[in-house]
């Protein structure tokens, strides 16, 4: 008898192959039969109607705090997440020198928006070396299994010390111990080494993050610190991918090591001719393994009351009386006449200045969400649209939606270019064979973006309801979000439905399949506040051979631990 059978779904088995009708059959951890079961299951799932594909494994998100307290891992496990992988963007907990713990704690929170008293209250600290982190992961039972990569910022941090910000560069023998510090880390279990160096991340203070201006040199041999291992990719976020001398050492590092890189390009240059793409394709060419990564939706900005920007954010009248009361405080005061006159009453100029641009064009790029929330919305959807329906100024429309829903209406702010009001560049890009799926930031940004939803979206959105363009097949969105991503990052029991391979998979009822409008909810350590996408749809999720939600509630089984490289 089997430990568990799952009957009679359509299986999309992360292959990229034809959906097919048939059962799974699961002993332990493992899945040892697809297609016709005959055997009978200690459990037994009925999944007629139903979709049963791999559980998605997420490349990209932040959980390098919270996987050290939080077993239930949300919100990336209540949308079908059963492995993450952390330590992205060159920035996390270890290695940690004592006493530069806070330091780490504040690169998080500038780079990452996760609340710092959270993260002081929540992190427990018993490690200094990466491996000793490592080690720390591995005892804490989750529903998802976590993997990690040695972070930049903190191996400039635990060598340069003071010196690890801005342009300083390491000495030679400074540098000699960051690349032992990589490859002792990969060695005993990261999935790789990341980097951040784009302007767009500083800690608190508005320092950049450590290694943001580090010479190509010092990039190329901390990568090459992973040469002739087995396992260990090289993530990048990065404001040079628009010029060449980055494009050299990245490419010099695939060649000589062989190991792959991902890639987030942050300005426009990049792509600028189809630059980045063309390089890839170049690179591909010459068996170098150079991805660049991308979400299915530009990331997004969200405004609102229970958000941490909105258009008033930096009005006096905000900042004094309104400010820190509760939401139902804020709401009732701004329905009075007095607090709407006084907040419409400032330039519609300055009431943004300093904080994203100019109003006007801002608010043409700002979507209510809604109880269903729309992410390739129109111009008519806008603010701006909105107001030029009504015959209003964008600020009295803005003011009006805010404190509609008891003021918890979020508005959605897609970063980027979506000047066209559609998501056709994302449907092409998506279709490129280097381009790896991520970005879905799950546990950070807490105070402004909800994006860990982002493989429950991939499926809705570019699977079933697209109306204004080509949709993808859901073969290709399951592989995607799989199998590709898997092996990618060297995790190669995992991500297909297929006989010896990892028993983690999600049974979802997709006709049902749904996203809620986000919001702001108060569970991380000391009631920090995070912005969280809540999902139906998810009739059962399995990892390891064990069922870890059902109905979207978990159930208590907390199979997951470490992916050690």
């Amino acid at each position: 008898m089997h430990d568990l059978v799952i009957r009679n779904g359509t299986i999309i088995d992360g292959s990229g192959t034809d959906r097919f009708k048939g059962d799974i059959a699961i002993d332990n951890d493992r899945i040892v039969a697809v297609g016709n079961v005959k055997e009978q299951g200690k459990q037994e799932i009925d999944a007629n109607g139903m979709l049963v594909t791999p559980g998605w494994v997420d490349v990209h998100t932040h959980y390098d705090g919270q996987a050290t307290w939080d077993p239930i891992m949300g919100p990336s496990s209540w949308h079908g997440v059963t492995t993450v992988v952390m330590g992205n963007c060159g920035v996390g907990f270890a290695p940690v020198r004592p006493g530069g713990e806070k330091f780490l704690i504040e690169l998080m929170e500038g780079v990452e928006d996760i609340p710092g008293a959270a993260l002081s209250e929540g992190i427990q600290w018993n490690w200094e070396t990466f491996p000793e982190y490592l080690d720390a992961l591995e005892t804490l039972p989750r529903t998802v299994d976590v993997g990690t990569q040695v972070p930049h910022g903190a191996v400039r941090a635990y060598v340069m010390g003071d010196r690890c910000s801005g342009d300083n560069e390491p000495t030679g023998a400074e540098l000699e111990q960051m690349v032992a510090l990589v490859r002792d880390g990969v060695a005993a279990g990261a999935l790789g080494f990341s980097s951040s160096r784009t302007l767009l991340h500083r800690d608190v203070h508005g320092e950049y993050v450590p290694g943001t201006f580090a010479g190509s040199h010092e990039m190329l041999q901390l990568g090459l610190a992973m040469k002739g291992m087995d396992h260990g990719i090289f993530e990048m976020v990065s404001d040079n991918l628009g010029d060449d001398d980055e494009w050299q050492w990245v490419k010099d590092f695939a060649a000589e090591t062989g190991r792959p890189v991902t890639l987030i390009a942050t300005t426009p240059a990049a792509y600028v001719d189809n630059k980045m793409y063309r390089m890839v394709e170049e690179a591909r060419q010459s068996n170098m393994n150079i991805m660049p990564q991308m979400a299915g939706r530009p990331t997004g900005i969200l405004h609102g009351l229970q958000s941490s920007f909105h258009a008033f954010v930096r009005h006096p009248v905000w900042r004094e009386q309104l400010a820190d009361l509760p939401l139902e405080e804020q709401v009732v005061a701004m329905q009075t006449p007095e607090i709407r006159e006084q907040l419409l009453g400032i330039d519609e100029g300055e009431a943004a200045a300093g904080v994203m641009g100019n109003l006007e064009q801002i608010m043409a790029l700002v979507f209510p969400l809604g109880d269903t929330p729309n992410y390739e919305p129109t111009f008519e959807d806008s603010v701006a649209g909105i107001a030029k329906a009504r015959g209003q100024s964008a600020l009295e429309v803005m003011y009006d939606l805010l404190i509609a829903e008891d003021g918890k209406e979020l508005f959605y702010q897609p970063l980027g270019a979506y000047s066209s009001y559609n998501l056709d560049a994302q449907h092409r890009m998506m279709q490129h064979p280097n381009v790896l799926m991520g970005l879905s930031d799950g546990g950070a940004h807490c105070g402004v973006i909800a994006d860990a939803g982002m493989p429950t979206f991939n499926m809705i959105h570019w699977g079933r309801d697209r109306k204004r363009g080509d949709k993808l097949p859901l073969e290709f969105i399951v592989r995607s979000m799989t199998r590709r991503t898997a092996e990618a990052y060297g995790m190669m029991d995992r991500g297909l439905l297929a006989e010896g391979m990892l028993a983690d998979l999600n049974v979802i009822n997709f006709d049902e399949l749904r996203l809620e409008r986000p919001e702001a909810i108060f569970d991380l350590p000391t009631g920090g506040r995070r912005l969280v996408q809540k999902v139906s749809g998810y009739r059962y999720t399995v990892k390891s051979g064990k069922t870890t939600f059902e109905d979207g509630v978990p159930t208590g089984q907390r199979p997951g631990g470490l992916v050690r490289g």
